[in-house]
């Protein structure tokens, strides 16, 4: 395979409502370069309650949910995006992806990165049948329902789409991407 070296391609990154490692996934986010972030009307809110709001680099073009048609999903068709990562993922996301749903910005790319071919690492945050997250005021313990858990399962059988279950694989499969695009496009 030769590299195709035509357009800079980036990253994109979608936050969803979810609080499980939503600190960890912003800092991964800062390190990234090339980066344009996609976030929800539930993760905004979820960035003023975890504090982050204020602490990504200004280099980072953010798309905010707030028109019908999702518009910002247009970037995927002038293939300027070589990898997506939809993390931390909320069940309430992972259902509608799973069931073809794009109701808003976060779903919306998730299915336009999928029609233009798109990888994507997905971390959804129900993962176990028993987890403990970080919210706001410390740590919880949660318990996912058996069709959040099931649901994970359907996303694994995507096309173009890894499912990785902790914040460690996350990281692992971004530095395997880094190597991948590295070898083929950089």
């Amino acid at each position: 395979m030769e590299k195709k070296n035509k357009i800079k391609k980036k990253w994109a990154w979608v936050l969803t409502g979810s609080g499980h490692f939503f600190n960890e996934s912003i800092t991964i986010i800062k390190k990234l370069k090339e980066i344009d972030l996609f976030v929800s009307k539930a993760a905004e809110e979820v960035l003023v309650m975890y504090k982050k709001k204020g602490e990504l680099p200004k280099s980072i073009k953010i798309f905010k949910d707030n028109t019908a048609s999702s518009v910002p999903v247009g970037q995927f068709y002038r293939g300027i995006y070589h990898t997506l990562i939809m993390a931390p993922t909320s069940s309430n996301t992972v259902a509608k992806c799973v069931y073809g749903i794009s109701d808003n910005l976060a779903t919306n790319v998730f299915a336009q990165s999928g029609k233009c071919r798109v990888e994507c690492i997905y971390f959804p945050c129900d993962t176990a049948p028993e987890l403990v997250t970080r919210s706001p005021k410390g740590f919880v313990d949660v318990y996912p329902r058996k069709v959040d858990l099931q649901n994970v399962e359907k996303l694994k059988k995507f096309e173009k789409t890894t499912v990785v279950l902790s914040i460690q694989e996350l990281e692992k499969h971004i530095e395997k991407r880094k190597i991948w695009l590295k070898k083929y496009y950089f």
